[in-house]
């Protein structure tokens, strides 16, 4: 793309930085900490300063390695978001709700931009670094700093061809054998984010029966990555296959033991599923505006879109919605602060987060008509936001344990396993 032509998609696509925000009528955040209120504006004024007038191209741009956005990592680094989730003895903030305030970080991100809000702050932050903050002392010193500081590039390994949601040893194909000095890795991942620029690997294999969790160098002898996947949506967020074979991995690279492997990876997938959530409302959050917008503008039989009672009530539904999964995601995030789990509101807010992302894309395209479904109106070159939100929103209802999944685990609380298997 030339300069002329970013330029032009630049200004064509201004009136996204200029759409008036609902949720400063309909929300507040009377009950969040002073420290999450200041990061939230911190991320806010990011994301409309860096992803705001990128949002045609970050959000359609076809997927290959050089897509990956570095100068983004290093405008996130510059900004010190990374460091957010973090205590200070590895270059953190030090927060007293550090989970809370990350998950608003990624509401603000996913507001302009999904694809980075996924993979530059949930997958690389709150997975690969949740895994690592949770490493032995000497994984964590060494590689969580280097990625807060922007340095090196993670990516977090569980799913593979045939196992994704079920993650249990049965499942698995990706196995390690015990070696002098360490282990010998052989296996296929699938769905690797960040994995075509990622200097580091989580990887969770299979041990003898028993899960481990192994950290990878990813350009260890061994380690084949393919090409990023094509995807309908959230595009930015590159996926690839690694494919391991007999890669040997240190035992001073060891993050969980056979037999812990599982419990890490799935305490770190709980937090991700808390950051959807937030995510879901980002971009549910974006669609209601668009549609608020021009419910106001557009005219119909003489009357405003916005005085037919049927949006009216659809658009206050939305608008209920929106807070109720705003405040689960809320209350997970600082229950995961204060007691070191989230569950089962994490569940609760990745199905109430995702659902309500496409449930207002769908409709905010509605009210456009036309306009909605298009996604570059050639007579004036405008660019339709709401194309790529309901592009990106639909993998949420799939990603980091479907919801179904999510609805199972709840039922299993509510009525026990002994009914529920």
């Amino acid at each position: 793309m030339t300069q002329q032509s970013t330029s032009s998609i630049h200004a064509r696509t201004s009136s996204v930085q200029d759409l008036p925000r609902t949720a400063e009528r309909l929300s507040d955040d009377i009950l969040l900490p002073a420290e999450t209120v200041k990061i939230r504006g911190e991320a806010r004024e990011f994301a409309e300063r860096v992803l705001a007038p990128r949002a045609a191209e970050l959000n359609s741009a076809e997927e290959s390695a050089e897509a990956f956005p570095y100068d983004i990592v290093r405008d996130m680094t510059d900004a010190d978001l990374f460091a957010i989730p973090f205590r200070s003895d590895v270059g953190g903030r030090d927060l007293e709700y550090p989970m809370l305030a990350a998950a608003t970080v990624l509401e603000e991100l996913a507001y302009y931009a999904p694809g980075v809000a996924s993979a530059l702050y949930d997958g690389q932050i709150m997975l690969v670094g949740g895994t690592l903050d949770a490493a032995p002392n000497h994984i964590r010193a060494e590689f969580l700093p280097r990625l807060i500081h922007g340095e090196i590039v993670g990516s977090f390994a569980t799913s593979e061809p045939d196992a994704s949601t079920d993650l249990t040893a049965d499942a698995m194909r990706t196995t390690a054998v015990a070696v002098p000095g360490g282990y010998r890795l052989t296996g296929h991942k699938r769905w690797i984010t960040n994995a075509c620029a990622a200097d580091i690997v989580t990887v969770l294999c299979v041990v003898d029966g028993a899960q481990a969790m192994l950290l990878v160098d990813m350009h260890a002898e061994g380690v084949t990555v393919g090409e990023p996947d094509r995807k309908m949506g959230n595009r930015l967020q590159l996926t690839s296959d690694i494919e391991f074979t007999h890669v040997f991995v240190p035992d001073n690279h060891v993050i969980a033991e056979p037999g812990r492997g599982l419990a890490a990876a799935l305490k770190s997938l709980s937090m991700g599923r808390t950051g959807v959530a937030a995510m879901g409302v980002g971009m549910g959050q974006c669609a209601f505006d668009h549609a608020a917008a021009h419910l106001r503008r557009r005219s119909a039989f003489g009357s405003k879109l916005g005085a037919f009672q049927h949006w009216q009530f659809r658009f206050a539904e939305h608008a209920i919605a929106l807070e109720t999964a705003r405040s689960l995601y809320q209350k997970a995030a600082r229950k995961s602060d204060t007691t070191d789990a989230s569950e089962p509101e994490a569940a609760m807010a990745k199905v109430t987060g995702s659902r309500v992302a496409v449930d207002i894309a769908r409709d905010a395209i509605q009210v456009h008509g036309g306009y909605g479904f298009v996604r570059r109106l050639s007579a004036d070159g405008h660019i339709n936001h709401l194309e790529s939100i309901w592009r990106d929103s639909k993998i949420g209802e799939i990603y980091e344990g479907a919801n179904e999944v999510q609805l199972w685990s709840i039922a299993r609380l509510a009525l026990g396993r002994d009914i529920t298997g």
